[in-house]
């Protein structure tokens, strides 16, 4: 998740007047007829194999043209709620529960029928109807979207430099790894994160490190700059190259980072180094990403094709491959079922390295300190110019 650039008050109540003028009137170029292609406009981790869609498509049994999507909460705001998001796409992805609140407060998505996916059944007993991830597909007791992944953010790090496997975050502030840690440079999950550490280390009395307090923000990020100011951050990195790069050259030796930057670096690597991915005892980031279906793709009558993606978004086939490819939590159950009846492409070496990664994943899952970050900060303002301050230091 990237920086939210619009505080809640400004997204809910600010662009409720502008919301309805546009939502109001006629929308250019829609039909009542059947839609025989599905606007996506879609992250590119909604995909598995290949470098385009085509697989999903494919998998689905729809046309799809897809417009590559930022993980921007402000741009999907932007564009869907005052934008012509409407207008240009059927469908879009992005976070649980803050988001769909958001598009789903302003009527820019619509609730969906969950008996027209077939595949619902499969879905993960959280999401159920009082389960611990069922809001972050619903608003107002009603499904506005369809979980694809999710995960718990953590710690990669070189176990051949480190000779140890970290479990807890306060090896970022060991003063011997001086200027071989990195951070990402997005304050969601970086703040959330060093947050959970914080109060779980007793460092600093946080109620909610996925909703903090304006001196709840201003404590955590006094802390980070004071490190900052010691020289122990080698970087705060942007972009997922970027993420993959400084650990697969040892430029540094741990770094907090979504799952596939440790994957994809450890891929890199070779013998000469081993990116591993951490379970830390204070807890992590938890989220998820979802797929919403928009006020234009149902006038457009893009239904239809909307439930076919989303049925592959919760069968095993996907599943599988996003936690092959990836390394994303599945959403659904049957994925284990589904690897151990295709042994052309998952063998048995391939099935225990993901056995294994599902069980490092659950027990992420479990650490008390867990907090879910799919909410829209209350006081944004205060995240925002904290934020700057730390880069400034």
């Amino acid at each position: 998740m990237n920086q939210f650039e619009f505080n809640r008050r400004f997204l809910l109540k600010g662009f409720a007047g502008l919301a309805g003028a546009a939502m109001a009137g006629h929308v250019p170029g829609l039909s009542a007829a059947e839609a025989t292609e599905l606007k996506y406009w879609a992250s590119g981790v909604a995909k598995v194999g290949a470098k385009d869609f085509s697989a999903m498509a494919a998998q689905a049994g729809v046309e799809l043209a897809v417009t590559t999507k930022s993980a921007r909460a402000d741009e999907a705001i932007q564009k869907m709620v005052v934008g012509d998001g409407n207008r240009l796409f059927d469908a879009l992805t992005d976070n649980g529960g803050g988001m769909e609140d958001a598009l789903a407060s302003q009527k820019a998505i619509v609730p969906i029928d969950i008996s027209q996916i077939p595949n619902w059944k499969n879905i993960l007993p959280r999401y159920h109807e009082g389960g611990e991830s069922a809001d972050t597909i619903r608003y107002d007791g009603k499904i506005y979207a369809t979980p694809y992944i999710s995960n718990a953010d953590s710690m990669a790090y070189d176990h051949k430099a480190l000779g140890f496997h970290p479990d807890s975050w306060e090896v970022m502030f060991d003063s011997q790894f001086k200027g071989y840690v990195a951070l990402q440079n997005d304050f969601g999950p970086t703040l959330t994160t060093m947050a959970i550490y914080l109060r779980e280390s007793g460092k600093i009395d946080i109620d909610n490190p996925a909703d903090m307090k304006p001196d709840e923000v201003k404590a955590v990020c006094q802390f980070l700059i004071d490190y900052k100011k010691k020289g122990q951050f080698r970087t705060f990195w942007d972009g997922f190259q970027n993420g993959v790069s400084i650990l697969a050259s040892g430029e540094v030796l741990m770094s907090s980072c979504w799952e596939p930057v440790a994957l994809v670096a450890n891929r890199k690597t070779g013998d000469e180094r081993e990116i591993l991915y951490g379970t830390m005892k204070e807890g992590h980031q938890m989220w998820n990403n979802v797929m919403m279906f928009t006020k234009g793709g149902r006038k457009r009558g893009a239904d239809a094709l909307y439930y076919k993606l989303a049925n592959v978004y919760l069968s095993p086939w996907f599943g599988a491959n996003t936690l092959k490819g990836l390394g994303f939590s599945p959403q659904m159950v049957g994925v284990d079922a589904y690897m151990d009846a295709h042994p052309d492409q998952f063998d048995a070496n391939t099935r225990a390295i993901l056995q294994e990664r599902l069980a490092n994943k659950s027990n992420r899952y479990a650490v008390k300190g867990n907090a879910w970050q799919n909410v829209f900060p209350t006081h944004l303002r205060a995240y925002q110019d904290w934020w700057a301050r730390l880069q400034a230091a």
